[in-house]
């Protein structure tokens, strides 16, 4: 199959996030396993979601591992002028939900995949295939243990969400968290008289403010990234049941967008020492600010002049060297010591919106870029 009929038969997937994947999974492994790839199947816990390593290839170190996701966002809410999910071309572009972000990257890995089985490789091609990336890189830490064992220890990892094909070397880190405020409830004409969660969750929101001004001031800074330093963040805060009640309870749901080289955990120590401060000073024993990690990715910080970059510009010449602002799984890869790059094809600018395209010359560019690594496996 070649690569657009490929993305063609992806689209129509409705894969978004909130949804089970055992469809678009079960007909990737189906298309893998019939060019000869040896696929190992990874269910989550629930059973309604499954994660894909797949190998071709000897069983020796080096290689390439090709890095991509299968789910997408919502479409509810957009205003589509074609079906979301039905591939449309119109204007040299490819639409649909996750054309860019990222299924064009994961059709031309299955054209490419397939063809490469037709030849002898000296080293392995190697692919990771995901699941709820889009709602945080939830699903690759359970299967990142599997990959040592199952992959070896691959030359490159590619991730390929979309940089235009640039050469992405790396992007913060990220942690989203809750901070939890309790109070004393008690009746509204006698507030002086009890702790007002919500009063607590403002304090606690400047002390988030303080926070930011400092890492702005004092912190690491790379001016690679768009924001040169790492970032505090207060999305959502809730409370209180009614206007003539002191509120006991306040939540606040935050994120920390973190350089590479700064540790998240010394920001999350400075926040819970505030907050503790500010329960303190209400002079009342039931008051208490508890910060907690609901989930977290860690950043990517590769080297500019190593030898992964010089294997992806021997096929982009002319890519520029590069960070994103969004998150990757790429990460966790980089955590097991496999040298990781971002690199695919199209514009992060249209992930997540409606009349989501691929530009087909970045599509057919992908697939340049993937024959010319395949090929290198075939010779190394």
């Amino acid at each position: 199959m070649q690569t657009v009929e490929i993305l063609d038969r992806l689209v129509a997937f409705p894969s978004v996030s909130s949804r089970s994947n055992l469809d678009i999974a079960g007909w990737i492994a189906d298309y893998l396993g019939a060019a000869g790839f040896e696929v190992l199947r990874l269910p989550d816990a629930t059973g309604e979601k499954c994660g894909l390593l797949a190998r071709l290839g000897p069983r020796v170190d080096g290689g390439l591992l090709l890095s991509a996701h299968m789910d997408v966002v919502p479409v509810e809410g957009q205003d589509w002028t074609s079906d979301p999910f039905r591939l449309s071309a119109r204007g040299g572009r490819y639409y649909g939900r996750g054309t860019a972000d990222m299924k064009g990257f994961l059709a031309a890995t299955l054209a490419v995949a397939a063809d490469a089985a037709a030849g002898p490789l000296a080293r392995p091609l190697l692919l990771s295939l995901s699941y709820d990336e889009e709602v945080g890189c939830r699903g690759i830490p359970a299967m990142i243990p599997h990959v040592p064992a199952f992959c070896g220890r691959p030359a490159l990892c590619l991730v390929g969400e979309p940089t235009r094909l640039d050469i992405a070397t790396g992007h913060k880190g990220k942690v989203s968290g809750l901070v939890r405020c309790h109070g004393t409830a008690g009746h509204s004409a006698l507030a002086p008289l009890h702790v007002n969660a919500l009063h607590l969750a403002a304090d606690m929101i400047g002390a988030m403010r303080a926070e930011q001004a400092r890492l702005e001031d004092e912190g690491v800074r790379d001016a690679g990234h768009d924001i040169a330093y790492s970032t505090v963040h207060a999305g959502l805060m809730r409370g209180g049941r009614a206007l003539n009640i002191v509120p006991d309870l306040a939540e606040i749901d935050f994120e920390i967008r973190h350089l590479a080289a700064d540790d998240p955990g010394d920001i999350l120590a400075r926040l819970r020492a505030a907050g503790e401060a500010l329960a303190t000073d209400t002079r009342d024993p039931a008051a208490r600010i508890e910060v907690e990690v609901v989930n977290a990715y860690p950043g990517l910080e590769a080297d500019p002049g190593g030898v992964a970059v010089s294997a992806l510009r021997a096929h982009l010449p002319d890519a520029r060297l590069m960070k994103v602002a969004y998150g990757t799984e790429a990460g966790f890869f980089d955590a097991l010591g496999i040298p990781t790059l971002v690199c695919g094809p199209g514009d992060m600018a249209q992930g997540h919106r409606p009349d989501e395209f691929i530009e087909a010359d970045q599509l057919e560019g992908c697939e340049r870029l993937l024959r010319g690594l395949a090929d290198d496996l075939a010779h190394r």
